[in-house]
């Protein structure tokens, strides 16, 4: 969100309706693409199974009951409410500011950090965990398995690095 937004969050939506509806519309397809490329895994593969694809990567099909990295995966299944009500704060606050905000790089981080949310969070109620299936590793180093809706966040996430930066760098320049 902008610093004017966040000084006065009373501003008038920043966003038309029709904008609104676009950005709602693209990150319903990025949550579609998230759901359908999960259910390919869960159909093409049983949970554990993997087929190596190039030499530092794999598909596979793995669940994991915590959060990235596997955090709380072991912690009795308590995360599993406290995850999905996180992701239903987050998609909130990026309804709004996908609402509020003129930025666009603001705006598109919020669609992405949207649709990867749900996407994890429909797992999670569904399936009481999360299926990912895109497994890196390289000269014995392991990166954690993840999924589409993962990589939307971590997009979405650099966005929001980018629009400060730029925003830090608009207001430091002189007029």
């Amino acid at each position: 969100m902008q610093a004017a937004d966040r000084q006065n969050p009373s501003n008038p939506p920043a966003v038309s309706w029709g904008r609104f509806g676009l950005l709602a519309a693209a990150a319903v397809v990025f949550l579609i693409l998230d759901q359908a490329t999960k259910a390919w895994i869960q159909a093409a593969f049983f949970e554990g199974e993997f087929i190596r694809v190039l030499p530092f990567f794999n598909l596979c099909h793995v669940r994991n009951t915590g959060a990235a990295f596997s955090f709380l995966s072991d912690a009795g299944g308590w995360q599993t409410a406290f995850f999905v009500t996180m992701a239903s704060v987050v998609a909130v606050i990026a309804l709004i500011t996908m609402k509020r905000t003129a930025n666009r790089f603001f705006q598109w981080a919020s669609v992405l950090i949207l649709s990867g949310a749900v996407g994890n969070a429909i797992d999670r109620v569904v399936l009481g965990s999360v299926v990912d299936f895109l497994d890196f590793h390289l000269a014995g180093w392991h990166w954690p398995a993840f999924n589409v809706a993962d990589i939307a966040i971590c997009l979405g996430a650099f966005l929001i690095v980018v629009a400060e930066f730029k925003s830090a760098k608009k207001s430091t320049t002189p007029d």
